[in-house]
């Protein structure tokens, strides 16, 4: 499938469309049946906030947002000193993950944290392969890939992410990345395993620049990536897993990504530092 230059600049040009614990099922229209699918809203608070207690307000405040009628399972990725924290103030209300891990489990490898250390205080979600670790500390697919084995190994949660650059984008290389990054970074993990395994597509070109890929843009994509699932574990496992859109994604945008059949919830960036703003994002409403 092939996605132009010429889309994404007519989007922007016009454009709106650019604006400034385990999950329990429910069901949502896939792109090829029904399956059960529920809502994943999950928020990534990369290095921010500065304080432990800010961080206890900014999570206080959203776990509040979160009732019985919130139409998704909610989590915060959050940097290591506040997990503990975060976990207490939260309750079971949210899921409280990790920003990245290390492959390896003990030794030299100063500033490393790893699966083991994250499971012993409870954190059994982490991020892997986010595109400012791919770029700013240069983690190979090879590297990523290590990560998502080892929290699987040790009964860990991972959300995989992957995505283009606009110039990637502009080349309509959109689909090949995405191959690329996923097949290195799902190499060697069982299809007995996936149900441990979300995948994040983001857009590098959408990440903290206030541009949202239009929900027709992100949803092609999303079916792309459902359809190399496929190929790779089958129709099953591609129909079951999660895969969530990521790139400034804002209260004003969340309603009309969602309602799309492929797009099964978010990876929220900047948006999630406001609790509010987070908590309308939570409370989404499917178009």
């Amino acid at each position: 499938m092939k996605f132009s230059a010429t889309l994404l600049l007519s989007a922007l040009a016009t454009s709106s469309a650019f604006v400034a614990q385990q999950p329990s099922p429910s069901i949502r229209l896939g792109s090829t049946e029904m399956y059960a699918r529920k809502a994943f809203i999950t928020g990534n608070w990369k290095l921010n906030p500065q304080t432990k207690d800010e961080a206890i307000e900014l999570a206080t405040g959203i776990a509040s947002a979160v009732t019985d009628d919130s139409p998704c399972d909610v989590a915060l990725f959050v940097p290591f000193p506040y997990i503990e924290s975060v976990q207490e103030t939260v309750g079971d209300k949210v899921i409280i993950g990790a920003e990245a891990t290390t492959p390896q489990i003990n030794g030299a490898f100063t500033g490393g944290v790893s699966p083991v250390m994250l499971k012993s205080i409870g954190c059994t979600w982490a991020l892997a392969g986010h595109s400012e670790r791919r770029v700013i500390f240069k983690e190979s697919d090879e590297e990523i890939n290590e990560q998502c084995k080892m929290l699987i190994e040790h009964d860990m949660n991972v959300v995989l992410c992957i995505g283009e650059t606009l110039e990637e984008f502009e080349k309509e290389l959109v689909g090949a990345v995405c191959e690329i990054q996923l097949k290195k970074g799902l190499a060697g993990i069982d299809k007995k395993d996936l149900d441990k395994v979300t995948i994040a597509y983001e857009p590098v070109w959408a990440i903290g620049t206030g541009k949202v890929a239009t929900p027709e843009i992100a949803q092609s994509v999303h079916e792309t990536i459902r359809g190399i699932l496929k190929g790779m574990y089958g129709e099953k496992i591609a129909d079951s897993t999660r895969i969530l859109y990521g790139g400034s994604v804002s209260p004003e945008s969340v309603d009309g990504l969602v309602a799309k059949p492929d797009i099964d919830g978010a990876l929220v960036g900047g948006a999630s530092l406001n609790a509010e703003g987070f908590g309308r994002i939570i409370n989404h409403e499917s178009e």
